[in-house]
């Protein structure tokens, strides 16, 4: 294990925390995985990455960690009022498919996605209709205790129960509006209108395809209860970290809390980490705006899936983060400036392990200060231009790499050379010179210069990071 601290802002208590897991030196972490009725989009894909460099940072400082995320192919409802059609039978009947075949479609390419921006898979990815058993036992549980019950053949979670319901989202009741994300109607049948369906029956969705045997009528499990089944039946009832997007906590979160804790009869997990939105200039990114943006529309318009990850990568994740064509114009030249300076790192030299072992904590310390993935990147930059070897440079590159996963080691990988030093020397003066041209408004020799170099095969673009140089 590193020697090192690590704090993380904790949604439960608003503040940063000293991370200490349950078990020492080991990690179970939860991540709300995908409902899969149509392409992930990337707003929802930055979440993904901020906690796949949470997961790669517990693991570089020396954690074991395990990694559980469900997907949820039934029960998630277009609305958060238990109201709607699920959303798989949604997309079902846009594709003209079945929702088994809806699932094993997304899911599909949920995670081509995802191996496309170098997130890692968890240890475990459980679908929710594995899982019909374990829903229904902890519903079982929960009508014996007293925390649920039926009414018009659905069986709902009694929030009047809790002392705290809001515990994770700190709203209050009378703030609440019927349902968070759409206008609907309010259940009749609900006690109480923050309570939430455990279990729907055919009398609620006569048309839904997925259904199965259970005490209260044939039906399926309501979204929020797979989430707490899939977690425990992997990690236990003890969990350290659960991870989610910021529209999760409100009701989703703040239900999985509510019937877990009342399930197991303690606390259940200790730190909860939200990421925060991608917004465009219109508002939050969202499927249901038509066209929305993701990883296959990217590279079809020749963006490489690594500039998108680096993107992500540069602001902080609780942070909302506005998406354009010019801001991700403007990393791709930065990242491919930073790829090709990389690439040009030789083998010469020794690795100086103290060296290396400085800058690792350097790196380190700054993700240990709330995933503050910005100045990671900072000592990054700040260690190619230390006086290192170009061997200790390599080591490092491929350490960081490890964490920030943005194929900066690619080259050397597939064997690419790397520019010739008097080439690379020769360019660079010559870069210089026409700049000094222009700043003396002697285009002529500027434009010379460029010509110059383009009979030589070297193009030259001008980005606000400077001018970068190719040789074709």
């Amino acid at each position: 294990m590193m020697d090192i601290k690590t704090y993380l802002y904790n949604t439960l208590t608003k503040q940063v925390d000293e991370f200490v897991p349950n078990e020492p030196g080991k990690v179970a972490m939860y991540t709300c995985g995908p409902t899969v009725y149509h392409y992930a989009h990337i707003g929802n894909l930055r979440s993904y990455i901020m906690e796949d460099v949470l997961e790669k940072y517990l693991r570089f400082v020396g954690y074991d960690v395990k990694r559980v995320m469900n997907i949820t192919d039934v029960g998630h409802l277009t609305s958060d009022g238990d109201t709607g059609e699920d959303k798989m039978l949604k997309g079902a009947k846009r594709e003209h498919k079945t929702v088994m075949d809806i699932a094993r479609f997304y899911t599909d390419a949920f995670m081509a996605d995802c191996e496309k921006l170098s997130i890692k898979k968890p240890d475990v990815v459980e679908p929710a209709t594995n899982c019909i058993p374990e829903f229904i036992h902890m519903i079982e549980v929960l009508l014996e205790k007293g925390y649920a019950y039926v009414s018009g053949e659905n069986v709902y979670f009694d929030t009047s129960k809790l002392d705290n319901y809001y515990v994770l989202s700190s709203q209050k009741e009378e703030e609440l509006q019927v349902g968070v994300r759409d206008d609907v109607d309010e259940d009749t049948n609900k006690k109480n209108k923050t309570d939430f369906v455990l279990w729907f029956t055919k009398s609620k969705f006569d048309n839904q395809e997925l259904k199965w045997d259970s005490p209260w009528g044939v039906g399926y499990p309501g979204w929020h209860i797979e989430c707490s089944c899939i977690s425990m039946k992997h990690l236990g009832e003890y969990m350290d970290i659960h991870c989610g997007g910021v529209d999760n906590i409100f009701p989703h979160h703040t239900n999985e809390i509510a019937q877990s804790e009342s399930y197991t009869g303690h606390k259940w997990c200790n730190y909860w980490f939200h990421v925060n939105h991608l917004n465009t200039k219109n508002g939050k990114m969202s499927k249901s705006k038509g066209e929305f943006l993701t990883v296959s529309l990217l590279e079809e318009k020749g963006y490489n899936p690594m500039a998108y990850r680096f993107f992500c990568l540069q602001s902080h994740y609780r942070k909302p983060l506005e998406f354009s064509w010019e801001a991700l114009d403007n990393v791709v030249t930065a990242y491919d400036k930073l790829v090709k300076r990389i690439a040009n790192l030789t083998e010469e030299g020794t690795v100086d392990s103290s060296a290396c072992e400085e800058y690792e904590k350097k790196f380190a310390g700054a993700l240990a200060n709330d995933m503050n993935t910005s100045s990671a990147i900072t000592v990054l930059y700040d260690m190619l231009k230390a006086a290192l070897s170009d061997a200790s440079k390599r080591h490092l590159v491929a350490r960081f790499d490890e964490v920030l996963s943005l194929n900066l080691t690619k080259a050397w990988e597939n064997g690419e050379s790397a520019v010739d030093d008097d080439l690379s020397a020769y360019v660079e003066g010559k870069i210089a010179e026409r700049a000094a041209a222009k700043k003396a408004k002697d285009f002529a020799t500027a434009d010379a210069i460029r010509e110059e170099l383009a009979s030589q095969g070297i193009v030259l673009k001008d980005t606000r990071e400077g001018t970068l140089w190719e040789k074709q």
